[in-house]
């Protein structure tokens, strides 16, 4: 393994480089009366009330809370097909704007997975957004040339900025364990980025923990306690990720499997199917069909 770097780490390019997300505006403006939101698969929202208050609703047994209160202008981040409703009383005239994240990989997309069913957070917490606010307020107050691909760009930007504050503030966000919280720990950072930047690369305990600049014990004690899985388990995880994706988009079993730094098309089905319940074929047939 190459020396450990002791420089500033990019926690986030290699995953979201891996595992796109695109947002497409949908709607800027009041909103009144109840506003209903549905769940469809692969798809999650971003909301970002401007100013006015309002009641955010959930179904019983959602995984979010059943009542949620607004009272001044707030971010919502719904990272997976979850339905919701929008109370707020006629006169308030409550002013939104809202897009859509769909996320690729859908559930599987890593930074889904590490999030709760949903973030909300004030503004005013959400230091280095202001200048973003300013120009996706801006952008979508007239129309102009160009106006819905660039607000489109900018709920990216926004979404973005959001993880990043999301990792300098690991405490907030409903957080507890996960992905992000691993990418949080100043060490478990170094070790986590380097298995994204190259999965196929021959990782053990010893040079993940050597990555880290941790022991071997104290590596594996702080990941379980941070990811809630073993190092060896979150490799997997990753790995079948970016298997799954390479399937999706025609490579076949065996260059999957080189580039994923198994030994041959036999250990990675089997592995595949370890962790899928599927073998890659069966599970790409199920997709298609």
């Amino acid at each position: 393994m190459s020396s450990i770097s002791t420089g500033p780490v990019d926690r986030l390019s290699a995953l979201l480089e891996r595992f796109r997300v695109h947002a497409h505006l949908f709607h800027a403006g009041p909103l009144c009366g109840v506003t209903h939101f549905d769940a469809q698969e692969g798809r999650g929202f971003l909301h970002v009330l401007r100013k006015g208050e309002m009641v955010v609703t959930h179904r019983p047994r959602s995984g979010a809370p059943r009542k949620i209160k607004v009272t001044e202008p707030t971010l919502l981040l719904y990272p997976r097909p979850l339905e919701h409703q929008f109370h707020h009383a006629p006169t308030e005239g409550s002013d939104f704007v809202c897009a859509t994240v769909d996320f690729e990989g859908g559930a599987r997309h890593p930074v889904v997975m590490a999030l709760p069913a949903v973030v909300v957070l004030p503004l005013r917490a959400l230091d280095g957004i202001e200048q973003t606010l300013t120009l996706l307020f801006a952008e979508t107050e007239r129309v102009r040339c160009g106006q819905r691909l660039l607000a489109d760009k900018l709920f990216e930007v926004l979404l973005l900025q959001l993880l990043r504050w999301l990792l300098d503030h690991p405490g907030h966000g409903g957080m507890t364990e996960g992905l992000l919280q691993g990418l949080a720990h100043p060490k478990l950072a170094r070790a986590l980025t380097a298995m994204h930047e190259s999965p196929g690369a021959a990782w053990a305990l010893e040079p993940m923990a050597q990555a880290a600049g941790m022991s071997r014990s104290a590596f594996a004690a702080e990941f379980k306690s941070h990811l809630g899985v073993t190092p060896a388990e979150y490799l997997l995880q990753w790995r079948i990720a970016l298997a799954q994706s390479m399937l999706l988009a025609g490579s076949p079993i065996k260059l999957a499997s080189e580039k994923l730094g198994y030994a041959s098309a036999a250990s990675f089905s089997r592995a595949f199917a370890q962790s899928v319940g599927l073998s890659p074929r069966a599970w790409l047939q199920g997709r298609r069909a």
